[in-house]
């Protein structure tokens, strides 16, 4: 849903979008928090971060929170969502590239990276038409697909970096270290609100106000913790070459959800490209096995 919702309220500034997004997700998190602590009967030790995993969790929610989601805001607003959702659908290569165990052949893993590559060759080539007319119309264009790969090597940075953490340190739960990034990605949030968001009578004025909250609300506690505390497992128990090459179904919803928000159906390329995309999954997760 993260690259729909931009479209959803695109009167916001893309600073609003994101800065809203995390500042719920981190309120969500406090209060996750702060039920654990009432439940276990105070402020359980596990549940509070040391001075060095806050400043790890700081420096990574910018990675793979506020700092990635504002780059993709800022790069479908400028080139829309299907394409920006291709370029953010590389990560899984280039986590699979990078982050290859030492065990593990290379010709394991081609027919995988193979699959992948075709299908976002496919989709590319389905996408080339409207791309050249969006160029002609629209000024801001490359600009846009900049942003996009900015976005995709900031997160494909996050992915590699956040397994490394959690695998290092396997006594902090998934669903702590998802607290202590959400309530970092909130203090981000909050600050990047202060320092370049609309100003609060603006917004509660606009007509649509209630959609943003809402908007803000589903991709922030849904797209963000719930979804954090989900890859953080994935991330413990899977290599990040196989992690990464599951959220390649991160680019087949973001291509059909695309679709669906504009009321018409995908080409047959584009339904090409989607099981390609599922064939290369089910090649790694062979392979990894």
């Amino acid at each position: 849903m993260v690259f729909v919702t931009p479209r959803a309220v695109a009167g916001y500034s893309p600073v609003d979008v994101t800065a809203g997004r995390y500042m719920a997700c981190g309120l969500f998190a406090v209060a996750v928090m702060l039920f654990m602590s009432w439940r276990g009967g105070g402020v359980a030790q596990r549940t509070l971060p040391t001075a060095r995993q806050a400043v790890v969790a700081l420096g990574l929610s910018v990675l793979g929170y506020t700092g990635y989601y504002l780059l993709l805001a800022l790069a479908i607003g400028d080139a829309g969502s299907v394409l920006p959702t291709l370029i953010i659908g590389t990560i899984p290569l280039w986590m699979m590239v990078l982050g290859k165990p030492d065990h593990l052949h290379w010709r394991g893993l081609w027919p995988g990276f193979a699959l992948t590559a075709l299908g976002l060759g496919v989709m590319v080539w389905a996408e080339q038409a409207q791309s050249v007319a969006h160029v002609i119309e629209h000024a801001h264009f490359w600009r846009g697909l900049g942003f996009a790969v900015l976005a995709m090597a900031s997160w494909t940075a996050f992915g590699l970096l956040n397994a490394a953490v959690l695998k290092r340190d396997p006594t902090v739960r998934s669903s702590d270290w998802a607290n202590w990034m959400g309530i970092a990605a909130g203090v981000g949030g909050l600050a990047m609100w202060f320092a370049q968001g609309s100003e609060w009578d603006q917004l509660v004025q606009r007509d649509d106000f209630g959609r943003f909250l809402w908007v803000c609300a589903f991709t922030g506690i849904g797209a963000a913790w719930v979804a954090s505390v989900l890859w953080n497992v994935a991330s413990r128990h899977l290599s990040p070459s196989l992690a990464g090459q599951l959220i390649v179904s991160e680019t087949v919803f973001g291509v059909v959800y695309s679709f669906a928000w504009d009321g018409q159906w995908p080409a047959l390329a584009q339904w090409l490209a989607c099981g390609l995309f599922v064939a290369g999954i089910l090649a790694s997760v062979r392979a990894h096995r």
